[in-house]
């Protein structure tokens, strides 16, 4: 019997909750959870903000813990190894996108939390090919974090080539922007910070940020048009985006990895006159998580985390509903 934390109805606090798993598929992976972060996605499950949620909502898809078993079918993962669950635990493998290594991409693709129970759980099942084995000399106790917002920010620097002459700005230093300055920094590109809290200016400095701009100031902002190769947006918020597309070089790109609450707009003809491009990005494949992750290791790369026990989940939500978050946090057994 699994023993985890679910909510019944939408904005209701979580509670103790059991319920079997049934027979281990004979592709699957079972996980003892040992640590699970807590991602605004959570929050916007329970919530029900994307009209997806099933309820009772067990949440947690950044999960990291040791495989109790495996299904008779699984060939590259061992009982006892040490792995990580991000936001996705199956794909098809038939598709054109997971033939092609676009696993993430597959239009069946299933949500960790996703009318299944997740990782606010002390046992949690995914398919072989999601569960990813965490490398010995990262931390695991912040390393939760990493399987979805880290691969968050780190699957665009992969996609769009990034490159370390490029200049690339941030938008948000949060749970996702702190991570993208981390790796951008260590990519070797010119990073620039761009954030509403003047006060946050040192510590976006700290963790990699060459320069910083406090993006409620015009002055400021016009001072860096024609800037930036790539411009990456963390934020939830809405903004005036014909300002940030105007602070990109030409074939420069606004990207987002924050879901904003309104449709982006945007006069055409910047774009068209200078080659500029709007796109966004989910996660990232197995693969790219497997890189992220040497990537991490190679440069002792950490999210900035905050843990509380699995019987502070509500405690937990509270702060990262009130924003005080600095910058993600954890569960742990």
């Amino acid at each position: 019997m699994v023993r985890a934390y679910a909510a019944f109805q939408p904005g209701e606090e979580l509670k103790p909750f059991e319920y079997d798993l049934g027979p281990l598929g004979s592709e699957n992976v079972e996980i003892d959870v040992e640590y699970c972060g807590i991602c605004h996605s959570d929050l916007s499950m329970l919530k029900n903000d994307w009209g997806m949620t099933q309820y009772p909502i067990v949440p947690g898809h950044e999960v990291v813990g040791t495989i109790a078993a495996v299904g008779d079918a699984v060939k590259k993962l061992q009982v006892g190894q040490r792995v990580g669950l991000g936001w996705y635990s199956r794909s098809c493998m038939t598709c054109e996108w997971c033939m092609s290594g676009s696993h993430n991409l597959c239009l069946t693709a299933e949500g960790t939390i996703v009318a299944r129970h997740g990782g606010f759980a002390d046992k949690v099942r995914a398919h072989e090919a999601w569960v990813v084995p965490l490398p010995s000399d990262i931390d695991p106790v912040s390393a939760g974090p990493l399987f979805c917002g880290g691969i968050t920010v780190f699957n665009p620097i992969v996609q769009f080539d990034v490159k370390p002459t490029n200049r690339v700005g941030v938008i948000g230093i949060g749970g996702l922007g702190h991570m993208a300055l981390k790796f951008l920094h260590a990519w070797g590109c010119d990073v620039t910070a761009f954030s509403t809290s003047p006060d946050k200016e040192a510590e976006a400095r700290e963790l990699g940020a060459n320069h910083f701009i406090n993006s409620r100031d015009p002055n400021a902002l016009k001072s860096v048009e024609n800037s930036f190769d790539l411009i990456l947006s963390t934020v939830n918020a809405d903004l005036d985006w014909s300002t940030y597309i105007s602070l990109l070089r030409p074939k420069g790109r606004l990207h987002f990895v924050g879901v904003v609450p309104n449709p982006v707009s945007s006069l055409v003809f910047p774009l068209i006159a200078a080659q500029k491009s709007i796109s966004g990005s989910p996660l990232g494949s197995p693969a790219t998580v497997a890189q992220m992750l040497d990537f991490v290791a190679r440069h002792k790369i950490e999210p900035v985390i905050e843990t509380f026990k699995f019987d502070q989940v509500n405690e937990a939500l509270e702060r990262l509903q009130s924003g005080k978050a600095r910058y993600r946090l954890v569960l742990k057994h």
